[in-house]
Order: C-alpha cells, then structure tokens, then sequence
C-alpha cells in the first residue's frame, strides 16, 4: 500500500514540475485542477518541491497584486523532473503492456466464446 501512495505523490510532483515549467506563472487553483487534486493538496506540494530547493519563489511579473508568486524550477528541479519523467515514463509503458496483454487476451476469450455460443435455429 505505501508503494502505492509513493507512486502517486511521486507523479503528482512530476505533474506539478512539469505544469510548472510550461507556466511558472500558474495558481495553486489551477494546478490543482490540471493535476486533480485539492488546493491545500498542492500548496502541500510546492512547500515541499520548495524546502527540497526543486522550486523557487518569484514575482508574479504582470500582477498588480504583487502576493502572487511565480514558481521557478531551479537546476536541481530541473534535474529531478527529468528524473521523474524517466520513472514516470517507465511505469507508464509497464502499464501500457500489461493493460494491452489484458486486452488481447479478452478479446480472445471473445472469439472463442462467439464460436461456442449456440446458433439460433431457423
């Protein structure tokens, strides 16, 4: 179970990098929409993405409400969501395997029963 929650707080952070990198600009709200988690849920995140050094604070550079943040990847978060994308994009082709396995098999049960079921009479 724990192997579990790791995975999705590990693609959680990499969805987090990576939105950020598009957009630094971004608010928690809308990461949190993208990513499909709760606002607290990402502010969660990004204190920590902050205290691992993977993310710096900047100003908001069009705001006049100058509380707003951009949130800038460092070299070290740059670096770590390259990381993460490797994993990330290993799991997902393990999974892409297995599901596809999954799919041929039944579709074979599916003709195997076709040809098993009894014909209508006419």
């Amino acid at each position: 179970m724990a192997g579990q929650r790791s995975k999705a707080q590990e693609d959680v952070r990499f969805r987090v990098l990576r939105l950020l990198q598009e957009n630094p600009e971004m608010s928690q709200r809308d990461i949190a929409s993208a990513v499909g988690i709760s606002v607290g849920g990402v502010h969660y995140c990004l204190n920590a993405l902050i205290d691992k050094g993977l993310v710096k604070l900047g100003n908001f550079s069009a705001a006049q409400d100058k509380r707003r943040y951009a949130y800038i990847l460092t070299p070290k978060g740059l670096s770590e969501k390259a990381a993460l994308t490797s994993r990330f994009l290993k799991r997902k082709m393990e999974e892409y395997g297995a599901l596809k396995e999954e799919i041929e098999a039944l579709q074979k049960e599916m003709e195997l029963g076709a040809d098993m079921a009894p014909r209508p009479r006419k």
